[in-house]
């Protein structure tokens, strides 16, 4: 049986003693929770001191983002390499704003998967259509073309977790209706078995977009979603305790 995963994106916010604050509190606060996954995904220059805060914890480490190489002249970047030394577990692949703002394409998303898994460490893959795209009816096309190009030629597959994050719903307070947002997760079930041979039963797919303690009910419930993906909630301890506690007694 699948187990939720609530993981949370800092993105560029808190410092390192912020994020030791932060980390701790949430560490003191689901103390006992152990029938879900629980992930927090500081930024680089914290993963260090935010590790050292929870390695002790049912709380696991995550990245936001890696390159697909494991060193060189790469000015700026962070490999799986360092993530693995760090004690990274999970990492975030392919978000739309690594996308948007950095012109990440699939193929680069493909890369990052491979050279992820290559060190043992679970990549998050987010996927998902922007407000122009889902008007003209294009979630299902966009969704699947970014699925398809995660995956081509990987192994361990199956070790790949995928969030839907519809674009329109990233930061804005909008958020998809649970019976829609599980429909497209039901989709990516279907693309990874009738494309790749998967089994669609095992492989977890998350929901990502303005998750909140007031939606996070209605949305775990659905049968097709595993866990959120959570940004500006989980930098608050109430509201990221919240969900986490949410999913906990839904599990």
């Amino acid at each position: 049986m699948r187990r939720y995963l609530i993981a949370g994106n800092w993105k560029m916010n808190k410092t390192n003693n912020e994020a030791i604050d932060l980390a701790r509190r949430i560490v003191l606060n689901t103390k006992g929770i152990e029938k879900i996954d629980i992930v927090i995904c500081p930024p680089f220059t914290a993963l260090a001191p935010v590790y050292d805060a929870i390695k002790d914890s049912n709380v696991r480490p995550g990245a936001q983002n890696m390159y697909y190489e494991d060193e060189g002249a790469y000015t700026g970047e962070i490999s799986g390499k360092f993530l693995k030394a760090m004690g990274c577990e999970f990492v975030i692949i392919g978000h739309s704003e690594r996308r948007k703002y950095f012109s990440e394409s699939d193929t680069d998303v493909n890369k990052k998967i491979k050279k992820a898994l290559s060190f043992g460490i679970t990549p998050i893959v987010c996927v998902g259509e922007t407000l122009e795209e889902r008007e003209k009816g294009k979630t299902a096309d966009v969704v699947k073309k970014e699925i398809i190009g995660a995956l081509q030629e990987q192994t361990d597959k199956e070790k790949i977790i995928f969030a839907y994050e519809p674009i329109w719903a990233i930061g804005t307070g909008k958020t998809a209706q649970p019976e829609d947002a599980n429909k497209i997760h039901n989709l990516i079930r279907n693309i990874i078995k009738t494309d790749f041979g998967m089994d669609e039963t095992v492989v977890r797919v998350l929901y990502g977009g303005s998750v909140n303690p007031s939606n996070a009910e209605a949305l775990m419930s659905q049968p097709d979603i595993d866990g959120s993906l959570v940004g500006g909630a989980s930098l608050d301890v109430k509201s990221f305790v919240e969900i986490i506690t949410t999913s906990a007694n839904l599990a």
